[in-house]
């Protein structure tokens, strides 16, 4: 291969698509295009529902591609790398036509489904092989569709994930990963293999399920279409795909037990690679299979999940009418602390730190004598970081040693203040790396391909930005325990 092979990566939110062009000779992005500007739509036609259109996920991506392939030569990819929004639903017919919008991650109408289930299946099917209840995921939603859109579910030929839509849009080939259904409950990690016992008890047709290819290598050469319209070179492929988060902790080489990767964008995730399987039985901790997972080389990641995390904070700076996140982040600097201000933030949805309760998102404590927006905005901040903690909290419980914490430079570690709150009230330190979604997924796609040869050559040129630790004071410990008194009370 020339010095001068390019690799693409895709990164899927719910927010929006970033898509990265990594250079394999500077070891680095070189260009990248995030769209919309704007959030993303999520269509809530009821309480509690979450829903995108699929389509409009494709038109995000062919905007970074035309962006990108006007100042770069498309010609130079040699593959292509995916990352994307975990647990969603998208369903096709017979003609590969989408049958209904995705139904996506924060949406919470399949819980009762899930309860349901948790009751009925046996526990050794729970514990030993699935390690999750169905709970609100991508099995449960499906179900959903069967027992109240029947004249949808009749029409379903085949059922994916998000990523596995883009690898289709990409590829015109319907394929899904074991990770895939792993965090759609729909994998057996006791015997390696789609689970016939949820498929069973959920009464779903295994002709639904698409051919499965592993997470990292060839998956299929991009179309003609695809091709000709940006540029690109023949036998172009997709060698990578994986859930947002198994693929943030991809991004910052955390694939050996004991690594602990954090993000805190749309949702805040605390995960853990693990080389066990995991089964929480309160169902806070949710385990499903990390990238690099093979039969000689067990790698599961435990995953904690908050809903409610930038998507809160851009609420807040919708209310309030701030211009700018740079400027929130400069207000919440310019206090000491929230003055007693507290936020909980749980307005996305059921959360499963609760046993996908709905608790709701609540301000306590507001003085009208005292406080302003600077106290507010630092209060959201300050209740995030604490949500991340209440996670970490758990993870101990279950004997994981959280000792460094490794973040990308985006989202919500951005800021100062969050940084701040997340490690003092956590007592963790946190290394911060030059890295974002999009380029793990280039990474792996140049993995996925053979260009690299082992993840230790993947990652040489990874560089970390900063190192951060606790300062050794009281004053955020006290705080942490002070909001999570009240949080005893909501849940």
């Amino acid at each position: 291969m020339s010095r001068s092979d390019f690799f693409l990566g895709i990164d899927l939110g719910s927010s929006s698509v970033k898509t990265s062009l990594f250079d394999s000779a500077s070891g680095k992005s070189i260009d990248s295009c995030t769209y919309p500007n704007s959030e993303m739509e999520i269509i809530s036609k009821k309480d509690g529902w979450a829903e995108q259109d699929p389509n409009y996920w494709w038109d995000c991506i062919l905007k970074t591609f035309e962006n990108l392939s006007e100042k770069n030569d498309f010609k130079l990819v040699r593959s292509i790398g995916i990352s994307y929004q975990m647990h969603g639903l998208v369903v096709f017919d017979k003609n590969n036509n989408l049958l209904y919008n995705s139904i996506i991650w924060c949406d919470s109408r399949a819980v009762k489904i899930g309860q349901r289930a948790e009751s009925e299946l046996e526990n050794s099917i729970l514990k030993n092989k699935i390690l999750n209840s169905p709970g609100n995921f991508t099995a449960s939603k499906l179900r959903w569709l069967k027992e109240n859109r029947s004249e949808v579910y009749d029409q379903i030929n085949k059922v994916m994930l998000p990523g596995d839509y883009i690898v289709f849009k990409l590829t015109n080939k319907i394929s899904t990963t074991p990770m895939g259904l792993s965090e759609g409950i729909l994998w057996d990690f006791h015997s390696d293999k789609l689970s016939e016992d949820v498929l069973e008890y959920y009464n779903i047709d295994r002709k639904l399920i698409p051919e499965i290819v592993d997470s990292i290598g060839n998956q299929g050469i991009i179309s003609d279409d695809v091709r000709d319209r940006f540029g690109f070179d023949n036998d172009v492929k997709v060698t990578y795909r994986a859930g947002d988060q198994p693929n943030n902790a991809f991004s910052l080489n955390v694939l050996e037990p004991g690594e602990i990767a954090a993000t805190a964008g749309t949702s805040a995730v605390i995960y853990s690679v693990t080389d066990k399987n995991i089964s929480d039985i309160n169902n806070r901790i949710n385990t499903f299979l990390h990238c690099l997972n093979s039969k000689s080389k067990k790698r599961n990641g435990l995953l904690l999940c908050i809903n409610g995390s930038g998507i809160a904070y851009s609420w807040i700076k919708s209310v309030l009418g701030e211009k700018s996140y740079k400027e929130m982040d400069i207000k919440s600097e310019n206090i000491n602390s929230s003055e007693g201000l507290k936020f909980y933030p749980f307005g996305n949805g059921s959360e499963r730190l609760f046993s996908n309760k709905k608790i709701d998102s609540h301000f306590i404590g507001f003085d009208f004598n005292k406080h302003n927006n600077q106290h507010i905005i630092r209060s959201v901040l300050e209740g995030i970081s604490f949500s991340l903690c209440y996670s970490i909290e758990l993870l101990r419980e279950f004997g994981v040693n959280v000792d460094t914490v490794k973040v990308g430079n985006a989202n919500l570690f951005l800021s100062k203040v969050f940084r701040e709150s997340f490690i003092n009230s956590s007592n963790v330190k946190l290394q911060m790396f030059d890295t974002n979604g999009a380029e793990g997924a280039a990474r792996g796609a140049a993995l996925g391909l053979g260009f690299y040869k082992t993840p230790g050559e993947a990652f040489k040129s990874l560089n970390i930005i900063s190192e951060e630790k606790p300062n050794g004071k009281n004053d955020y410990i006290e705080r942490y325990m002070d909001w999570k008194d009240f949080l005893n009370k909501l849940n």
